[in-house]
């Protein structure tokens, strides 16, 4: 196999933990596999170097400083696997053969990119890559930085153009969890998780695998998350599940939005349970839910819509706190979901402008950290599909 292995700060914040990183890695070489190796700053040197950044810099002198955590890493683990017999080489901006180039603007130049990475990838049958994290180059040769989390997009970035098999998170936790082990009892581990999930989950705090990593993961590129104290690159953890992939995607059946009115529903606990609980109960699916100050909007299939009413006029005949239900129909939704979504300001003004300039009208929008949903007038699908396909 070829592997591209990431650690972490925290599997690299001492020199036992170096030593671990540096057995796993040589272990997996005297088992026949390729390995490239992505290192970030040990335990918390970058953060600490910004922290000491108290006088005023450019960005040049200032991505200089903030390199020397990478720079260290990487030393430390060539001079671990050399201890070990292993032949390895490291690589920094500015290096030979290093991989990772920008353009002009600051982003990642493609085609350079992969060729360099093809180049390094081709040495790895006789030497271990150990390539910096978070850093690049620029088309003048000067240090450049990934942004946050740029080391995990180093090595999903490196796993997809070196054509690896996998590539592998260690971290400072045992894959991906159902919560905070540190606030809630009984989280265990996840094992397996889709891109799509964790993704939504990263955006909403998860710091488990940098947003603008699984960017770069395709189909064929496998991702798992393993803790550094388990030893072993090739097993265990939570593997991360298919691709990411910018869609634009109709319903093609349509809905029906229910909505009900009432002051309690910003007001009481429950009130929203209740109404969907009994929703639930009589086997009616919820599409989507949008909710206003005073109302709770439920989309659902038009074919339960006179169910559901009955339904939802039951509880709210129950409950002095609730005022009314209406029914609207047909509605359609459009969905766009997209890697880069979270990425591109006023993305959502990009979208509806084009849609009020045809004066179609929004029933709702509703977004979330990947995706963004316009529910229209059932007759204006199609013009709706057309032109936000033209945005994508």
């Amino acid at each position: 196999m070829r592997v591209v292995a990431k650690f972490g700060g925290t599997s690299l914040g001492s020199g036992e933990r170096i030593d671990r990183a540096a057995d796993s890695i040589a272990a997996a070489v005297e088992d026949g596999h390729e390995i490239a190796v992505v290192a970030s700053a040990m335990g918390s040197t970058t953060d600490d170097l910004l922290d000491d950044i108290t006088f005023e810099t450019d960005e040049a002198d200032r991505a200089q400083i903030v390199s020397m955590g990478e720079r260290t890493s990487v030393r430390m683990l060539k001079a671990a696997l050399s201890s070990r017999g292993i032949d390895a080489v490291f690589l920094e901006p500015g290096s030979e053969n290093w991989p990772v180039i920008t353009d002009e603007y600051g982003e990642v130049d493609v085609e350079a990119t992969q060729q360099r990475a093809q180049e390094v990838a081709a040495e790895m049958d006789e030497v271990v890559p150990v390539i910096t994290g978070f850093l690049a180059e620029g088309p003048d040769g000067s240090i450049t930085t990934l942004g946050r989390g740029g080391s995990d997009t180093t090595a999903v970035m490196m796993g997809k153009y070196m054509d690896a098999d996998e590539v592998v998170i260690v971290t400072d936790v045992e894959g991906v969890m159902t919560g905070d082990p540190n606030v809630v009892e009984g989280a265990r581990n996840v094992g397996e998780i889709s891109v799509d999930e964790l993704r939504n989950l990263s955006f909403r705090g998860a710091e488990v695998v940098a947003p603008s990593a699984l960017s770069y993961k395709d189909g064929k590129l496998d991702v798992r998350v393993v803790h550094y104290q388990h030893g072993d690159l090739l097993s265990g953890g939570t593997s991360i599940e298919g691709e990411f992939k910018n869609l634009v995607d109709l319903r093609e059946r349509p809905l029906a939005c229910l909505t009900v009115a009432g002051r309690a529903i910003r007001n009481e606990s429950g009130v929203f349970n209740h109404l969907s609980e009994a929703l639930a109960e009589s086997d009616v699916n919820i599409d989507a839910v949008a909710s206003g100050m005073d109302t709770v909007t439920f989309y659902i299939d038009e074919a339960e819509a006179e169910r559901a009413e009955n339904i939802l006029h039951r509880e709210v005949i129950a409950r002095d706190e609730l005022s009314s239900v209406t029914v609207d129909s047909p509605i359609a939704v459009v969905r766009v979901t997209g890697g880069e979504l979270p990425n591109q300001p006023g993305i959502v003004s990009d979208i509806v402008t084009p849609l009020a300039e045809e004066r179609i009208h929004l029933q709702d929008v509703i977004t979330s950290a990947t995706s963004v949903a316009l529910f229209v007038e059932w007759e204006d699908r199609e013009k709706t599909l057309e032109i936000t396909q033209e945005l994508f």
